[in-house]
């Protein structure tokens, strides 16, 4: 969950295929983005390579987002450096690649 009433804990799953990668490599690049998470609080990011078909991987980003940001997700959308973000992150997995955002349920 956010840390305050002003945030929402959200998780962010970035799917996609790259035959012949180092895994260093990916890691590296994974590093080189960490200023844009910057503008979110609480951000943690991992790596993990499928064990049956190492060219498929999976990035797992959590962060508290701002809530007024958050509730509008075209405003995020249209954030310049969420599109610039978005456009270097595809670039760099030339295959098919999926995003998806989670939020946690409260039991």
């Amino acid at each position: 969950m956010g840390n305050d009433d002003k945030t929402v804990r959200r998780t962010l799953h970035c799917r996609f295929s790259l035959a012949g990668a180092d895994p260093a490599h990916l890691l590296q690049v994974m590093k080189a983005a960490a200023p844009f998470y910057e503008m979110f609080s609480n951000a943690q990011m991992r790596l993990l390579q499928n064990v049956d078909d190492p060219n498929r991987y999976l990035q797992i980003i959590e962060y508290d987002a701002p809530k007024t940001l958050e509730a509008n997700r075209q405003q995020l959308a249209s954030d310049p450096r969420m599109q610039t973000f978005m456009q270097m992150w595809r670039s760099m997995w030339p295959g098919a690649s999926e995003v998806d955002v989670y939020q946690e349920i409260d039991a």
